[in-house]
C-alpha cells in the first residue's frame, strides 16, 4: 500500500508518495532542475541535495525559477 502525504510547493498543497524525493517531484512538475532555485524550508538547496531530501508532511518548497534576460 502506497503512503501519501501533502507538501506545499509554492504555497500550494501538493499530495507525493513518500518515496517521492525532491528530484522526483520537480520531474514530475515537469521542471527544469537547470533553472530554478529551491528553498526547502526556508534554506536554499543545493542541486546535489535534490535526490537525497526526505520529504515529511507539510515541508515548504519554493521553486524560483531563473529568466535571462538581455
Amino acid at each position: 500500500m502506497k503512503n501519501y502525504f501533502t507538501v506545499f510547493i509554492n504555497g500550494e498543497p501538493f499530495n507525493c508518495d513518500s518515496s517521492m524525493s525532491l528530484s522526483d517531484i520537480l520531474r514530475y512538475l515537469d521542471i527544469n532542475i537547470n533553472n530554478v532555485i529551491i528553498e526547502y524550508n526556508n534554506d536554499i538547496l543545493n542541486k546535489i541535495q535534490f535526490n537525497s531530501l526526505s520529504l515529511k508532511p507539510k515541508d515548504s518548497i519554493e521553486i524560483i525559477t531563473i529568466v535571462g534576460g538581455g
